[in-house]
């Protein structure tokens, strides 16, 4: 698992071997032999390529299965890939067990969909309303806060 994730990440990357070899302190020839599996790095080379590359320990010596994706997913440090849904007939999808436990997410659940020209993501509604009333109250604020200096500046 470990040389194929040093593969994918370098060349997700786009680093050649020499470059991330210079990053970390050692040499091509040693690089080259991790990637193909016939030595592998200490634990300290280990922590300085997941710190290079921005993903987790964890991730980069075990990397994480994810449905419709393969065996090694490496998503960045504080993300996840949870795998692929199908869209039914009716346009429902089902959300992968794994992300519905981390988030808590209970059938009846109410979920805002958010989007960009990339893609949609969803937040639970409570949380998004939340967020929202602290940017309102914020706005708030500040445009009190403008407003009381353009009183003193008169």
């Amino acid at each position: 698992m470990l040389k194929e994730n040093l593969v994918m990440l370098r060349n997700l990357h786009g680093y050649s071997q020499e470059a991330i070899a210079e990053k970390i302190s050692i040499s091509r020839q040693a690089y080259a032999k991790w990637e193909t599996g016939a030595t592998v790095p200490d634990i300290e080379k280990c922590s300085l390529l997941a710190q290079t590359y921005g993903v987790t320990l964890d991730s980069l010596m075990n990397g994480q299965s994810a449905e419709g994706f393969g065996d090694s997913m490496l998503a960045p440090r504080g993300k996840n890939i949870w795998g692929s849904v199908t869209l039914n007939d009716r346009g429902q999808i089902v959300i992968p067990k794994g992300a519905r436990d981390k988030f808590g997410l209970r059938g009846g659940d109410r979920l805002i969909v958010l989007s960009d020209d990339e893609g949609i993501a969803l937040i639970a509604a409570e949380r998004f309303e939340e967020n929202m009333r602290k940017i309102m109250e914020l706005a708030t604020l500040m445009n009190e806060t403008d407003e009381a200096v353009k009183w003193q500046t008169l």
